[in-house]
């Protein structure tokens, strides 16, 4: 455990290098988020715990590590380590984080990657005098460009990442301006990429998103008349706190003893929030452009019983995010609905590297079928997604063995063909399944006996949104944010970094 005043290192996402060391059969089947944020400023209540409890609604969005940081007035102190929330703080931890003012992170884990607590967040930095604690959700696609600036200004980088990029972007223009939300403006006119950003100086809470709005941030107020910020309204929900709006892109608030401060610190561009937040990402519960998550899916399944129908005894879904699709699906079509598959919900993330070949056996960890329900019948399986295909491939012969007569799997989304850039970790585009086979083809490899997936149309209408408010790119390719050729080239194919130029 760490409690410090000062900053070692800290980063909230891999280098291109280290990416690089990772096997394709060490790839998680699932699109990777980054993280997720929270803050809060209660003066008179216990920040620290409230944190606490908010990071706990935001644990799936990254089990790696954890961390909180106060402000009391005088400095800002952080705690953080590797592990759930619930293995990083003790009660002495929180005991300990006294304040007004507090922020919370929790980072995802990639399959196969050695990890360390220098990859936790929030990361602390100085200005000046002052002590600043910052944490990130997303992900920029200039921070090499940025960094080689810097350092030609003598700044001095302890890593790569693109949380110390931001940081130390807004510690040169706070001291150039004497003023942090300058310091704040001034590096949101530069950075460019998907950022959610949540920041404490001693006295005050920061708030701020790019302006295409690609990763979620939310605004809501306890009744107490406490500020609170979350990536999803879950985390607003469980500390009791009214969802009260979205942080709008290029928006920046700030909170302190002078109340709420908004303003629009950059143009507001194209409405580009990451679709896949209601595909996979978000709980079920929360609410992103005003629908709930939940809905969305149930909908989406819905969807697929109209365009892609089946002839089956049973409709079941991949737990957790393919259940409300089965339930629509169920619903839409009048094939029953049941649960034929059990999550072991105690099996979470080890930082213990599996060999091969136990890792190949991991879907038996995490799913169990009910034979007695299974066996016998026809099965619509709904998920939300096939990335590479090798968890779906064994999920079906898992079906088999237990004596599923046909599996016709259904997926609440079209096939993902393009990597992103932009905070999930979806990597190379020749891992993608969709983008290398058909769906004949992918239907023959995994196994089934028909698959299909929702259309790009149905997915935008099941949301209740306009297809001009998301990131699609995953889908379609098409990059709302201008991708340098660097890295692009190292995800893309050749054909494809042709096309999308």
């Amino acid at each position: 455990m760490t409690d410090s005043r000062t900053c070692p290192r800290a980063c909230e996402s891999h280098s291109d290098d280290e990416r690089s060391l990772i096997k394709r059969s060490e790839r998680p089947d699932r699109p990777e988020e980054a993280c997720g944020v929270f803050g809060i400023y209660a003066p008179g209540e216990d920040v620290a715990r409230l944190t606490y409890f908010g990071l706990h609604a935001l644990q799936h969005r990254g089990q790696e590590s954890a961390g909180i940081a106060v402000g009391d007035g005088e400095t800002v102190t952080v705690t953080k380590n590797l592990g759930l929330v619930s293995r990083v703080f003790r009660e002495s931890d929180l005991d300990s984080l006294t304040g007004n003012v507090a922020i919370g992170h929790t980072r995802y884990s990639t399959t196969g990657m050695s990890t360390s607590w220098e990859n936790a967040q929030p990361h602390l930095s100085a200005i000046g005098h002052q002590v600043i604690a910052l944490a990130h959700n997303g992900n920029l696609v200039n921070t090499h460009e940025l960094r080689e600036d810097l350092k030609g200004n003598g700044i001095r980088f302890r890593s790569t990442t693109d949380s110390e990029v931001i940081a130390t972007l807004i510690g040169h223009y706070t001291q150039a301006h004497n003023h942090i939300r300058e310091g704040i403006r001034e590096t949101m006119r530069l950075i460019k990429g998907a950022y959610s950003v949540v920041l404490i100086t001693e006295n005050a809470l920061y708030a701020f998103r790019d302006p295409y709005g690609i990763r979620p941030l939310v605004l809501g107020k306890t009744a107490g008349g406490h500020w609170v910020v979350a990536s999803e309204t879950c985390g607003l929900d469980i500390v009791g706190a009214e969802h009260v709006r979205e942080i709008e892109p290029g928006e920046m608030v700030k909170i302190s003893a002078d109340g709420l401060e908004v303003e629009l610190a950059v143009p507001a561009e194209k409405p580009s929030l990451c679709v896949f937040e209601f595909v996979y990402f978000a709980r079920p519960d929360s609410v992103l452009n005003d629908c709930t998550v939940y809905e969305a899916r149930r909908q989406m399944g819905a969807a697929l019983a109209r365009s892609a129908p089946a002839e089956a005894d049973l409709v079941i879904g991949v737990p957790d995010s393919g259940v409300p699709g089965a339930v629509g699906f169920a619903e839409e079509s009048g094939i029953p609905f049941g649960e034929g598959l059990i999550k072991n919900r105690y099996i979470g993330r080890t930082f213990i590297s599996p060999t091969q070949s136990i890792r190949q056996q991991g879907i038996k960890l995490k799913l169990n079928p009910l034979r007695h329900v299974i066996e016998g019948r026809r099965l619509v399986v709904v998920d939300d997604s096939i990335v590479r295909g090798n968890t779906s491939r064994k999920l079906v012969q898992l079906l088999r063995d237990a004596g599923a007569t046909e599996v016709h799997m259904r997926i609440t989304s079209p096939p993902v063909r393009w990597p992103c850039f932009f905070g999930i970790d979806t990597d190379s585009q020749e891992q993608l399944i969709g983008s290398a086979m058909s769906v004949e083809q992918i239907a023959d490899h995994i196994g089934v006996d028909s698959l299909a997936y929702l259309s790009l149309e149905d997915l935008v209408g099941a949301t209740g949104c306009a297809p001009d408010e998301f990131c699609l790119a995953c889908f379609d390719g098409a990059y709302p944010i201008d991708v340098p050729d660097g890295i692009r080239k190292g995800k893309l194919s050749l054909e494809s970094c042709e096309e999308a130029g």
